[in-house]
């Protein structure tokens, strides 16, 4: 059956380079994840500094959630497919994460934020990005953009469907806003049908199934990520019925990475005086 879905008319087709799963790990106050992007597997991939998926019925593996902390030099993104989570930061802002909903959080020159359950029992699941800041911008004022599922537009289409978080596609703009260019979408496909979503060329991205199987000339399996090629359209194919997949793709900055715990800078000594900082309570002030 071939049902293609398509706002592109380039004929080169970007391919999987690599594929990765991710480890299981925890965070937070014991919250127990599999992390995708910035594992042992996949370190980064500029833009995009690390990857979790969170999902479990069992309160036990999540209850403890993310008591304060802080971050400093990225922007967090955080999609509730399902569940209930309370945003509080040193900022003043206090968002509350429902299901479908979008946390965007830019860290900036600092904040110290808490991400705690709003419930006790049921489902919770859905991914955080961390997405690089530009060296000129790692110390802007920390912004916080609470998006509930009502305000990201849905896009359906014969044999699926495509959430828009951020970027355009079908020439429907998402409300997710990053400081550097990218696009987040959120695709479901029936068995047989396929999908072409164009991507800017020198952009790096990556596809991530969480329900069903994928074929985009090869097999991309349940809880696997596809590092793909910079050049050309996504296409794929749904090898199984209610698919469900990630799409990310952005400018990579090309910059030096420095990393330490909660903070992402350009240099070793920005490092430090991010923990300095902390450490003296000037962090989020």
């Amino acid at each position: 059956m071939d049902h293609n879905i398509s706002a592109a008319t380039e004929t080169k087709t970007r391919t999987i380079l690599r594929t990765v799963k991710g480890i299981q790990t925890s965070d937070g106050a014991g919250v127990n994840l599999t992390r995708i992007i910035a594992s042992p597997n996949l370190d980064m991939l500029d833009p995009f500094l690390l990857l979790d998926e969170f999902g479990s019925d069992d309160p036990d593996d999540y209850i403890a959630g993310f008591p304060p902390h802080p971050h400093r030099g990225f922007e967090t993104i955080t999609y509730m497919i399902n569940g209930k989570f309370r945003h509080k930061d040193t900022a003043g802002n206090e968002g509350y994460l429902t299901d479908g909903s979008v946390q965007w959080m830019t860290a900036g020159k600092g904040v110290i934020h808490s991400e705690m359950p709003e419930q006790t029992k049921g489902l919770v699941r859905g991914f955080q990005l961390w997405l690089n800041l530009p060296k000129e911008k790692k110390m802007i004022e920390p912004s916080y953009n609470d998006i509930p599922a009502e305000k990201i537009p849905i896009v359906s289409f014969s044999g699926g469907k495509a959430k828009i978080i951020a970027g355009t596609f079908l020439g429907i703009t998402g409300p997710g806003r990053s400081h550097t260019g990218m696009l987040y979408y959120d695709i479901t496909l029936e068995k047989g049908f396929n999908i072409s979503i164009p991507v800017e060329d020198g952009w790096n991205g990556f596809c991530y199934v969480y329900e069903g199987k994928i074929s985009c000339e090869q097999a991309l399996l349940k809880s696997h990520l596809g590092v793909l090629s910079t050049e050309g359209v996504f296409r794929c194919t749904a090898n199984a019925h209610n698919t469900r997949f990630i799409i990310v793709a952005g400018m990579p900055l090309n910059e030096p990475v420095a990393r330490g715990g909660p903070f992402v800078m350009n240099t070793r000594g920005e490092i430090l005086q991010a923990f300095e900082d902390y450490q003296a309570g000037r962090l989020g002030k």
